[in-house]
């Protein structure tokens, strides 16, 4: 009886190792996520290619491959909308975000707190939450074109000069205006450009990754 018990326990121990060790899955679909974690810089991203390639690094770790990623970021020279390709766009649960440019500029996209999700298939802290993380860096206006002067340098910045436009993850902010609701251009860094300015308005200098191919 002893030995079945013992045998019962460590079939039992193995069995939640198993269930505890499980990664999540992403959809083979996932094309866009919020990043995890971000330069930890502030908005010194390493210019846009740094970005690109942040958003690479960890859709690798995830364990997606064989996709072209962007940062969801306008510069002085480019605008964030071309950056991005043509759609549709579904988040690491295969949940559709946008068909397309058009969409992903209008209404009818899907980015909410609930599906504005990590490459590991996370949600982000948003308003109401400690800390909030609700900021997204965009450096763009509600349409996707750029902000010349709200890009932090181009994404090199991390001190106390420079301002970074930045838009709402969960749709919601201080009031219930269209910029308070806006994910991708909702207010601007106070303070500068550096880590703690950043998390001094709700955000952790995080920002969105799509497939561009």
């Amino acid at each position: 009886m002893r030995r079945l018990l013992l045998v019962a326990a460590i079939a039992t121990a193995v069995a939640l190792a198993a269930t505890a060790g499980a990664a999540f899955s992403q959809d083979a679909k996932m094309s866009f996520f919020v990043t995890s974690a971000g330069s930890g810089k502030g908005a010194d991203l390493g210019g846009l290619k740094g970005a690109d390639a942040h958003c690479a690094s960890l859709a690798e770790a995830a364990g997606v491959n064989g996709k072209t990623w962007h940062a969801y970021l306008s510069s002085s020279a480019e605008d964030a909308r071309n950056r991005i390709g043509k759609g549709p766009w579904f988040n690491a649960k295969g949940e559709k975000i946008a068909d397309d440019v058009a969409s992903l500029h209008s209404d009818a996209n899907g980015i909410t707190k609930q599906t504005a999700l990590t490459e590991k298939g996370e949600t982000i802290n948003g308003r109401g939450d400690t800390p909030n993380r609700h900021d997204m860096l965009t450096g763009s206006k509600p349409d996707g074109t750029r902000i010349t002067e709200q890009t932090c340098g181009d994404w090199t910045m991390s001190g106390t000069e420079g301002a970074a436009m930045m838009g709402h993850h969960d749709r919601t902010g201080l009031d219930d205006s269209a910029a308070a609701k806006s994910w991708n251009s909702s207010h601007a860094s106070r303070g500068g450009c550096g880590q703690e300015a950043l998390k001094g308005t709700g955000g952790d200098g995080l920002f969105y990754c799509f497939a561009a191919e």
